[in-house]
């Protein structure tokens, strides 16, 4: 079982990646904890749902723990009511690329209308990947733009 995630992230400058995406679906996710080094979220995707535990850093460079699993619905829509204030309301795009990986394309509403977040999960931090023309600035590392600290 792997539990380290290394994703890249970047802002998207056009809605050209919207023509390239095979499937999408609607996301709300809260948080039940947010706290330096770690988060647990509850997360809703159309209608299933999961739990995902995620820490800080594993170590220099990009490595993160992530343990997630999948939950009854209907228990996901309970804590979902105990989650700390800020929920994240998104419609999650997916691209897929040449090389078997997935561009993920999040366009936020409500409080976050107009934020769009692209995200790439990677097999090693060196690995390299083809930028698409749609592809904006990287963010990778910027706390501003973790999902917790919006």
């Amino acid at each position: 079982m792997n539990n380290t995630e290394i994703e890249r992230k970047f802002l998207v400058r056009s809605d050209a990646f919207m023509a390239q995406a095979t499937t999408h679906y609607e996301i709300m996710q809260g948080y039940l904890c947010k706290e330096p080094g770690k988060t647990i979220r509850v997360r809703i995707r159309d209608t299933r749902a999961f739990l995902t535990i995620k820490s800080s850093r594993l170590r220099e460079g990009l490595a993160k723990f992530e343990w997630e699993r999948e939950i009854d619905l209907a228990d996901a829509r309970e804590l979902m009511q105990i989650c700390l204030p800020g929920a994240i309301s998104k419609t999650r795009y997916i691209i897929p690329t040449n090389n078997d990986r997935k561009w993920e394309v999040d366009v936020f509403h409500g409080r976050l209308d107009g934020l769009v977040l692209a995200e790439l999960e990677l097999g090693d931090e060196h690995e390299t990947f083809d930028r698409p023309e749609w592809l904006g600035e990287e963010v990778t590392g910027q706390p501003q733009y973790y999902n917790a600290n919006m």
